[in-house]
């Protein structure tokens, strides 16, 4: 028995995703062809928020967060399965405000999650709070070409 157990561990993989886990063999794995990128929303800091989000050629979702914030990682994923599904329409960044408090500060960011539009260098749109998906594909539909 707990030589089958061997054979079977040697043989599979668990991944853990949001919010199911998959397990498939390692064959299965390697055989596997990857057609697209995930794309996740990037780190934006004070340092690099002009260049990343003012000087960005398409519009910009900036998620202002921070990691002890509850509902600010309940839209983490969100802000990620939109950063995959818009692609080279739209770059999606995530701004720590314990870590840059001086765009926050600049932008008046007084709660948190908070969602922000840009589009050519200017803000555009403001989402306050954990709100559904829909939401915030919605507002940046409107802002899209």
């Amino acid at each position: 028995m707990l030589a089958s157990r061997q054979a079977l561990a040697a043989r599979t993989t668990v991944s853990i995703s949001r919010p199911t886990c998959v397990v498939q063999s390692r064959a299965s794995i390697s055989k596997r062809v990857v057609l697209a990128r995930a794309e996740v929303a990037g780190p934006v800091t004070d340092e690099t928020f002009a260049e990343l989000v003012l000087g960005s050629n398409v519009p910009v979702l900036v998620d202002f967060w921070a990691p002890w914030c509850g509902p600010c990682r309940m839209i983490a994923p969100i802000v990620d399965e939109l950063a995959n599904e818009y692609g080279d329409k739209l770059k999606c960044v995530k701004l720590n405000t314990d870590e840059s408090p001086n765009v926050a500060s600049e932008y008046g960011i007084r709660s948190i999650p908070t969602v922000m539009i840009f589009k050519g260098g200017k803000k555009m749109d403001t989402i306050i709070g954990a709100v559904p998906k829909a939401t915030i594909a919605q507002t940046i539909d409107k802002y899209l070409n």
